[in-house]
């Protein structure tokens, strides 16, 4: 049991790869009546923890059981999510995919698995949030929207004061490289927008330039070489520099030979001055889904288990892409809402064949699932351990009780993982 009543500091927020540790939140009588410090979507998260939950109908022993009979007569489970729960639960998802040699994947397979490539093949130039926040004078955003999709970045990380950087906006630089102008590129110090589609043409222009190469042309992804060179000459005198990335760069014509180009320019500008780059992380914890895997399995994501020993290949043992197929008969939903964000084609088949929804809320997916199993919501009803957007593992504190006979995601997957077992005897 939680304490009943009282002011509870440095909570994490479990909402996006920020992973705000700041966090103030009042509790009376086991309900939260206050967060300080929090953004809208912080608020909201943690004052209406409980609402719309998920209707179970059945008792959870029974539902527990229902389950482990779907993943026992499956021959093609997909296991897909965990980005929105905490590392001890991915655990307990690879021993169920491994035990029915089933496929297990998770949520950056349809946002930054193409910066995951990226870095496979060329490195990965990272650096921490503190680093940005207490060094850099010169920050690019690149197709990403913070101040929509990471609402405290930029107050926490780049236009906040440093040990080095005395006045965060004056002493920064914060430029926004988009195809349209966010929300973000209005409050930045410049906008650069180019064409659609054009990133790695951009990048790969911007290299050709830092290495001293005449481009034979007046303009590249509709951005005159002039305004390149500006480009180029800026990051190389930057005495630290950060390139900020989202899925307006992953998700757009190149893939992840964009995200292989970027990685090579920051490169090509560490021979001047000293630059890093980070993805910008969506779920609280999809960087620790991505970490998880590697440590249990070898690979971040799309992960095989079919011949009883892990194989990795994206584009076949991705999530979208089964279901696309045809070729999952089961799944196994873990904190995510494939329902909702899924193409057309690939929910088509989610309907059709058996689907266990594991998830503290009601959400698209839990519409169409077989079976559905409320758990308790990680970093507010349940502890656990998340990793940050830049590599940092951070502890997610228990701040309330969850809902009487309301499990963590872990719990609740050892207990599927154990009947699974009983089962196959």
């Amino acid at each position: 049991m939680t304490e009943e009543s009282g002011m509870k500091e440095n909570i994490v927020c479990p909402f996006c790869g920020c992973l705000c540790d700041d966090i103030a939140l009042n509790i009376e009588s086991n309900k939260i009546t206050e967060n300080k410090n929090g953004c809208s979507i912080s608020q909201a998260k943690f004052l209406n923890h409980r609402d719309d939950r998920l209707e179970m109908d059945a008792p959870l022993e029974v539902l527990v059981k229902k389950a482990a009979e779907i993943i026992i007569k499956s021959k093609r489970l997909l296991v897909y999510g965990l980005s929105s729960t905490e590392n001890d639960a991915h655990r307990e998802a690879y021993k169920i995919a491994e035990e029915a040699g089933g496929v297990v994947d998770n949520t950056s397979s349809v946002c930054h698995g193409p910066t995951i490539l990226g870095a496979q093949e060329s490195g990965e130039p990272i650096a921490a949030l503190a680093e940005a926040r207490h060094r850099a004078d010169f920050i690019i955003y690149w197709g990403s929207n913070p101040q929509f999709a990471h609402p405290r970045h930029m107050s926490r990380y780049t236009r906040a004061d440093g040990f080095y950087i005395k006045d965060g906006k004056k002493d920064r630089q914060i430029w926004v490289v988009d195809v349209r102008k966010t929300i973000s590129a209005g409050v930045a110090d410049k906008f650069i927008k180019i064409n659609p589609g054009c990133d790695l043409e951009v990048i790969s222009a911007l290299r050709a330039i830092a290495r001293g190469k005449i481009l034979e042309v007046d303009e590249v992804g509709g951005l005159p070489i002039s305004e390149l060179s500006d480009m180029i000459e800026a990051m190389k005198n930057a005495k630290y520099g950060v390139l900020f990335f989202g899925l307006g760069l992953t998700q757009s014509k190149g893939r992840h030979r964009n995200i292989d180009a970027a990685i090579r320019l920051i490169q090509d500008m560490n021979h001047f001055t000293k630059w890093s780059m980070m993805p910008m992380r969506g779920h609280y914890n999809v960087a620790g889904a991505n970490k998880t895997s590697t440590w249990q399995t070898g690979y971040p994501y799309a992960v095989d288990y079919a011949r009883g020993y892990p194989r990795y290949q994206p584009g076949e043992y991705t999530a979208v892409d089964m279901l696309v197929r045809g070729e999952a008969d089961a799944v196994l939903n873990i904190a995510a809402d494939p329902a909702a964000h899924f193409p057309k084609e690939a929910v088509k088949h989610l309907a059709s064949i058996p689907v266990i929804n594991i998830d503290p809320k009601r959400n698209m997916t839990s519409l169409l699932a077989k079976v559905n199993i409320q758990t308790a919501i990680a970093g507010i009803e349940s502890d656990g351990a998340a990793t940050r957007m830049d590599g940092l593992p951070l502890y997610l504190k228990k701040v309330v009780d969850p809902p009487e006979g309301v499990l963590p995601d872990r719990d609740v997957l050892r207990m599927i993982y154990n009947e699974v077992r009983r089962l196959k005897k």
